[in-house]
């Protein structure tokens, strides 16, 4: 059987498109794919990576576009190449496999494949010298040594079901001390003089921060919120912050937050928009308010297409890495002048030696200059000069669940900034994203260009997005993303849940695609897991229903915190998101009803305003929701009824009332 020739041209991901001119022979992930494998009796060859990858580009630029690397490709193996943004099932199968084989993982991640699609042996980049050596060897393997292959297929596939099957059962019923022990696991392990936690490389900590927001609203701990701000501070001014047009980069290569990976994550933006604003709400803080809403402007003038957010700008520009971002003083005096370029150099840190390639230096603000007006002015001439230079590529691709997170986002930010068009932004993203995304009752996971993928939506894409949709009914009233975000939520629970361990969940849908096995990972990495968001969402939405229906996702709340309590006994640190959502249940989660009419009460914008990070808000007449079933205004005035889990306090009608109520210090 002839190898089939390149088949991505058609394909809805911009990185599997990246790759269809490549003289390699690359299909997508399908059953042909994997029969025509076993039908040449060769392994599959598969390349796991995504459009913003720098490592993914050299290694294509090294021997993907190579004649001679493609040959030797197509004559020995099937090669399928995998985005794993839009394939987090099939990522997150292989990449345990590199992890468990090599200790570590990455992107490009290169596996070699039995055809039934056991893997054998796994990698990440290869030069293309060490590539060649390596498909020269595999094959030579397979060829006169198939028991080898068979055994290690096997070996590998029985430490994943272990690997699967290993995390620790229920523990304890999560309580403010477990909370406690956790956030001081956590703060043990902060970096106290540059911020974030651990070395090189490191990450924008979003699920840990908001998690010690939390725990700082709730127990008033001055470690936590100095841990939030010195991160928060460090990162805005470091250079993983643009110091030009807002938004995060990825990840810093350095443990000083100077010099970052330069691809930028729609998923990042939107989780740290959510903690700055926070930060901001709670404290005033000015660099987080500034941070914030530079940031909420990325997403919606960067990352925007019909009203929906993409995945990502690329990190290389015209083939390098960091082009479009980097200056020397040079460049400053070129653009702004002699006075003001040696002024920009000052407060961007800009050095002849540089902090990054060739004596360039990525722009970091170590303090605010005394002089804004001249800062400004500054700021908006190098943005249009940069404009100038060649620009990252922007992958297009709408994917569920990080536009879940995006609603969300900018529905909290609206509050925290008082900025309604952040409001909505969110409202006109989440009804297109349903709009598209939500095909005959099931969801997808992404969509190109207005056109659906095949692909069906995993747990964080009904999880993520249900929360969004809640976060968008408290804070407008209209029934209607409630009803859309409940309907995700069943379907999550029919589909996702695991039916023999209660509170446990698999990453894909029971009637989805049947891998090597199918994943299931609680661990919080870059994003929140499926399995805690979903608990997040089924926490919040069991104080918006009634009857069956309430109760049926208050047990299945509970049942997840309680199985993954572990994770915060051991593990904290991989478990930000379980931190946060255990600080909300621990608090009932709090649940403020205010009688009113919402378009113009004093009182339900203070409560929105005060109301600690995870809280459940919502205002309107008497009986115009759950919680404001059978309470109304008093004595004529608009009144709040503060409850925590099934206790409630006696209503307040007054600001001071309220902030006594929730603890708030005046």
């Amino acid at each position: 059987m002839n190898p089939a020739a390149n088949t991505l041209g058609g394909a809805a991901s911009p990185y599997l498109r990246q790759h269809a001119d490549n003289p390699v022979h690359w299909q997508q992930w399908t059953p042909q794919a994997l029969a025509e494998a076993a039908e040449r009796d060769v392994p599959i060859l598969l390349s796991v990576g995504y459009a913003a990858c720098h490592w993914c580009h050299v290694m294509a630029h090294e021997s993907f576009e190579d004649d001679e690397v493609a040959a030797v490709m197509n004559s020995g193996f099937v090669c399928v190449k995998v985005d794993r943004e839009e394939r987090p099932d099939i990522d997150a199968v292989y990449m345990n496999a590199t992890v468990a084989l090599t200790g570590q993982g990455g992107w490009p991640m290169t596996c070699f494949l039995t055809p039934d699609g056991r893997p054998f042996f796994c990698g990440t980049y290869y030069p293309k010298a060490a590539f060649l050596q390596l498909l020269s060897a595999i094959t030579e393997t397979w060829r006169n040594r198939r028991g080898e292959v068979e055994q290690a297929s096997d070996r590998i596939a029985d430490e994943l079901r272990a690997i699967a099957s290993g995390l620790p059962g229920g523990g304890p019923e999560v309580q403010p001390a477990l909370c406690d022990h956790a956030v001081a696991a956590v703060l043990r392990d902060e970096d106290t003089v540059r911020g974030g936690f651990g070395g090189a490389p490191k990450f924008p900590p979003s699920a840990l921060l908001e998690a010690l927001l939390r725990h700082y609203e709730r127990t008033g701990s001055p470690h936590s919120l100095t841990a939030v701000a010195r991160t928060c501070t460090a990162m805005a001014r470091g250079g993983i912050y643009d110091q030009l047009a807002g938004g995060f980069a990825r990840y810093s290569v350095d443990d000083a937050w100077v010099v970052p990976h330069f691809e930028k994550m729609l998923y990042d933006n939107a989780l740290l928009l959510r903690v700055y604003a926070h930060w901001a709400r709670r404290t005033g803080d000015a660099l987080a308010r500034r941070v914030a809403g530079e940031t909420a402007r990325f997403l919606l003038v960067e990352l925007t297409d019909a009203d929906m957010f993409t995945s990502s700008l690329d990190a290389d520009a015209d083939g390098r890495e960091g082009s479009t971002y980097v200056w020397t003083p040079a460049q400053l005096a070129e653009v702004l002048g002699d006075a003001d370029g040696r002024w920009a150099a000052d407060i961007f840190a800009v050095t002849p030696s540089g902090t990054f390639e060739n004596g360039s230096s990525v722009l970091q603000l170590p303090k605010d200059p005394d002089d804004p007006a001249r800062f400004e002015r500054v700021r908006d001439a190098l943005r249009a000069a940069r404009l100038n230079r060649p620009q990252p590529n922007r992958d297009d691709k709408v994917v569920t669940a990080w536009n879940g997170l995006a609603i969300t986002a900018l529905a909290e930010a609206s509050v925290a900034l008082q900025a309604p068009e952040l409001a909505d932004a969110a409202r006109r993203c989440a009804a297109a994203l349903i709009s598209l995304h939500l095909v005959d009752g099931r969801l997808r996971r992404a969509s190109l260009g207005g056109v659906v993928g095949e692909s069906a939506a995993i747990l964080e894409d009904h999880a993520m997005l249900a929360t969004g949709l809640l976060t968008l009914y408290q804070l407008t009233g209209d029934g209607t993303w409630l009803a859309t975000a409940t309907e995700l939520l069943d379907i999550a629970l029919a589909h996702f849940a695991d039916p023999d361990r209660p509170g446990r969940w698999f990453d894909s849908a029971d009637d989805a695609e049947q891998l090597v096995l199918r994943p299931a990972d609680p661990l919080d990495g870059a994003t929140p897991s499926g399995a805690s968001s979903v608990t997040e969402a089924l926490l919040i939405a069991a104080h918006l229903v009634s009857g069956e229906r309430a109760e049926r996702y208050r047990q299945a709340a509970a049942d997840a915190l309680r199985a993954h309590s572990p994770l915060l006994q051991r593990a904290p640190r991989s478990a930000g998101h379980w931190l946060a959502v255990a600080e909300c249940a621990v608090r009932g989660p709090l649940q403020i009803a205010v009688a009113c009419d919402p378009s113009q009460s004093a009182l339900l914008a203070e409560a929105r305003r005060l109301a600690p990070g995870g809280a459940v808000v919502v205002g309107g007449a008497a009986g115009s929701s759950q919680l404001l079933a059978g309470r109304g205004r008093v004595d004529g005035a608009d009144a709040a009824y503060v409850c925590r889990g099934g206790v409630c306090d006696m209503p307040v009608t007054t600001t001071p009332e309220l902030m006594a109520a929730l603890g708030v210090p005046e």
